[in-house]
């Protein structure tokens, strides 16, 4: 699982397309620029984690919605904003622009945030009946409910801020790393792209601490407009500096639809289904077909694909003008690059489900403990510190090691650095479905099995942080690792979209987690029968440690699952000499000689 240096034909332009020289290369790109860019990231990172700490609680009390009810909302929001993400990679690719990509959606997700503002400010948009409302009424759900403009308003304005963040998320990444030259010495440039999605995910993860104590503090000492408003002022501020850094930003050109290519290569090779290989197309020169890509050597993988570019011999000027009838080399490659990356990106969805427990069960779990003070809300901070931590001592400790061990010039492959994330994702939900027995069998025997929102003085919520701490190192090593290698290994033109995989894994295990939650609750529950589901609303009767169990072993077998794909998987092979092994014709295209 060596991972070589990408390919690519090194072609920037500056904001109005047009190719940059020397001098303009100079003044523009590199660290400089991508700082400018952290700060966009950071900000959406605190909005989304600050709504989806704040807004199943905002709910509750201001909305009187159920918390059922308000949980499930809330889980949609982040499902949605991340599995959405694939419209803003498609848009960054095809049209847009990774920067105007970044620009619209970005306003977006501000206006959003102003709107979530405005409800928590103004009374009219809130149910009615705030002061007759108190904790126990809102439990037996007797206080007035919202009219249904005041909810249609308030989901209106939360997706507005799931779509900003969906063309945020896959562009975000690739635009930063857009900014070093992929023209530099090969270890160079190796050595700044790890380095940038490394302090790229410190901006994410500062961005969640943020949301987890900042924004807690602000919302416990001056309420619910308070909190939301700075999500919003940190998005305005966040903009502000990203637009700033405009004449600094080197850009990419769309290479046009992506979809449409990947249809037209479907097309041609089911129409040549029953042509044998003998002569594949790829245009002359230095570069592609594709605007904005450089040429991608061809493949024996995925053989089938490879009729999409295989040219017969009667009518070739009109089958050459004709994209759904004849592909080139490079188009079919992309193809097999998306078709290779999915797997990979497909087994962190399992990450993703457990994630998106942690941030339920294990705040319910912290209701239960003594906290010496801390706020339950503030305990999701704990695998952000880990994920500091690891960052911080990443290049002085765990890089030399992992050198030793594996052999690797960087300490350890990109798909290396997944698998160490999922498995340190299994020992997390492992030691959290442990601790819950014991923590189950401790309020059985100190009579606390009625008291589920009472915490136990002599049992710790540190005890938490074993979970929480495992669980921040399985993220940073997978999905650090993950966004690289889709960066490198993605086509020239689909580096967006690619890009997008792993916030629609993200979205995915959120929407995992809610259907793994029901089914567990309708199989395991019976009320007639006077038998609690696993997920009982109070936790000392419920079964959660058996819920982490199940997680646990689905955890396991995607493990393995993903050891598969990984040893098959092979990294692209950088692209030397565009003509190399081609063989010009008088169509001016060269061909590819293959057998069957």
């Amino acid at each position: 699982m060596d991972d070589p240096v990408m390919e690519g034909d090194g072609g920037v332009v500056d904001i109005r397309g047009s190719a940059m020289g020397s001098a303009e290369l100079a003044r523009t790109g590199g660290w400089v620029a991508a700082l400018f860019i952290f700060g966009n990231e950071m900000a959406e990172r605190m909005a989304y984690y600050g709504l989806s700490l704040n807004m199943v609680i905002f709910m509750f009390n201001v909305m009187h919605r159920p918390f059922a009810a308000s949980a499930n909302a809330v889980n949609n929001f982040l499902g949605i904003s991340q599995v959405s993400s694939l419209l803003g990679g498609f848009l960054a690719d095809a049209y847009l622009g990774r920067y105007w990509t970044i620009a619209a959606f970005t306003t977006l997700y501000l206006l959003g945030l102003v709107a979530i503002t405005l409800c928590a400010t103004m009374p009219a948009l809130q149910a009615p009946g705030q002061d007759e409302c108190d904790g126990f009424a809102k439990l037996l759900g007797n206080c007035q409910q919202p009219r249904p403009w005041q909810m249609a308003y308030l989901y209106a304005a939360l997706y507005t801020t799931a779509l900003g963040a969906a063309g945020i998320r896959p562009c975000v990444s690739s635009f930063g790393a857009d900014q070093f030259d992929e023209r530099s010495p090969a270890p160079v440039y190796k050595r700044r792209l790890d380095r940038f999605f490394n302090l790229f995910y410190l901006a994410v993860t500062v961005g969640a601490i943020a949301a987890f104590t900042l924004l807690v503090y602000v919302q416990r000492k001056h309420g619910w407009a308070a909190a939301f408003g700075a999500l919003a002022l940190a998005m305005a501020a966040s903009n502000a500096l990203f637009f700033l850094g405009t004449p600094l930003y080197r850009h990419r050109v769309p290479g046009g639809s992506p979809l449409t290519r990947v249809a037209q290569v479907l097309v041609a090779a089911y129409r040549k289904r029953q042509i044998k290989h003998t002569d594949l197309y790829e245009v002359a020169g230095a570069k592609s077909a594709v605007r904005g890509s450089g040429k991608i050597e061809h493949t024996e993988e995925l053989r089938w694909l490879d009729k999409a570019a295989v040219r017969v011999r009667d009518d070739q000027e009109e089958e050459m003008n004709n994209p759904w009838r004849l592909c080139t080399v490079t188009q079919v490659e992309e193809v097999k690059i998306l078709v290779r990356l999915a797997p990979v990106s497909a087994c962190t969805v399992m990450l993703s489900v457990v994630l998106t427990e942690f941030l339920t069960l294990s705040v319910q779990q912290a209701y239960t403990l003594n906290t010496r003070g801390l706020p339950v809300a503030c305990m999701p901070v704990f695998p952000c510190l880990a994920i500091l931590l690891l960052l911080a001592l990443y290049y002085r400790a765990f890089a030399p090691l992992a050198r030793r061990v594996t052999g690797h010039p960087h300490g350890a492959s990109q798909l290396q650095r997944v698998g160490l994330g999922l498995l340190l994702s299994v020992l997390s939900v492992a030691w959290a479905g442990l601790f819950e027995r014991y923590r189950r069998a401790y309020a059985i025997r100190h009579g606390f099995l009625p008291l589920f929102l009472t915490p136990m003085p002599g049992l710790s919520a540190y005890w938490l942080l074993i979970q929480y701490c495992l669980i921040g190192l399985a993220e940073v090593f997978c999905l650090v690792a993950l966004l690289e290698f889709l960066y490198q290994e993605a086509p020239d033109a689909m580096r967006s979209l690619a890009s997008a995989y792993a916030a629609l894994a993200g979205g995915l295990g959120c929407f995992f987690a809610t259907g793994i939650n029901t089914a567990v609750d309708s199989i395991t529950g019976d009320l007639d029968a006077g038998r609690p589901s696993w997920l009982a609303q109070n936790i000392n009767v419920g079964k959660f440690d058996y819920l982490y169990w199940l997680l646990a072993v689905l955890s396991t077998i995607n493990l393995i699952v993903f050891i598969y794909f990984a040893n098959a998987y092979k990294y692209r092979v950088k692209h030397t000499n565009a003509d190399a092994g081609h063989h010009h014709n008088s169509h001016g295209g060269s061909s590819i000689d293959t057998t069957t």
